[in-house]
């Protein structure tokens, strides 16, 4: 990575996260939005759509920024003195600008459907999260595992290089298990830029059943994956 420039991997960095959100919240959309070829379609979907949509940017731009495209994973390797805080503020804004790109081309995409669909917490699911049980406890609590594993998973699968691109396709799998797994409670959000910058896309836009954008819950999914990316880059310093 050393040799790009900061500015070309920040471009990645936000094509990479706007890739991730497209293709995530995209295949959320299909499947609840009313009227999609993939309407109630089952979150097996969901899971493939978000899994993928981590493993292709890994695989594209990992050789160039380390596709870190989650605000939780780089300020966790920042607090540990893995990457440079001076560095880290412009891909942190790369991400959430690659985000708000990603869910805007998802309403491009669905505008028809959006228009069609009566419920707004289906509505919402497609831009961010919110706790099925209405709990910020649970939702926390949630978001903390969740990204715990996602960030040791991935650390752990990424240590050595003798195939990166195995590290990567792996890191796919482990989203898409996470999705499925712990997907039930929150969504989940495991990444603040994915939720927080969709979140005021959907405060922007004009559905006839959009509903609120819930912001009184808004911070747990973006405190809680830090916290869970903090503590597993921790863990993972002092056992390896």
């Amino acid at each position: 990575m050393d040799h790009y420039t900061l500015l070309t991997r920040c471009i990645a960095e936000f094509i990479g996260t706007a890739i991730m959100v497209a293709l995530g919240n995209g295949s959320v959309a299909n499947v609840e939005l009313k009227g999609t070829k993939g309407f109630h379609g089952g979150w097996i979907l969901i899971g493939l759509g978000y899994g993928i949509g981590v493993m292709i940017p890994a695989l594209m731009f990992a050789t160039v920024s380390g596709a870190q495209i989650n605000p939780a994973m780089t300020l966790a390797l920042t607090f540990t003195h893995q990457f440079p805080w001076h560095e880290a503020v412009f891909y942190i804004i790369a991400q959430f600008l690659g985000a708000a790109v990603g869910q805007i081309a998802v309403v491009i995409a669905y505008k028809p459907y959006y228009d069609e669909t009566t419920g707004d917490e289906c509505i919402l699911g497609t831009f961010s999260t919110i706790d099925a049980a209405h709990s910020y406890f649970n939702g926390f609590v949630n978001e903390f595992i969740g990204t715990f594993i996602l960030v040791l998973g991935a650390l752990a699968m990424t240590r050595d290089s003798v195939d990166p691109r195995a590290d990567f396709i792996g890191l796919g799998f482990l989203v898409m298990c996470l999705v499925i797994s712990f997907g039930g409670p929150t969504g989940p959000a495991l990444n603040p830029a994915r939720d927080l910058a969709p979140r005021i896309i959907h405060s922007m836009c004009r559905f006839p059943n959009k509903g609120n954008s819930h912001w009184k819950y808004s911070w747990v999914p973006v405190i809680a994956p830090i916290l869970g990316a903090l503590l597993a880059t921790i863990l993972y310093q002092k056992l390896l």
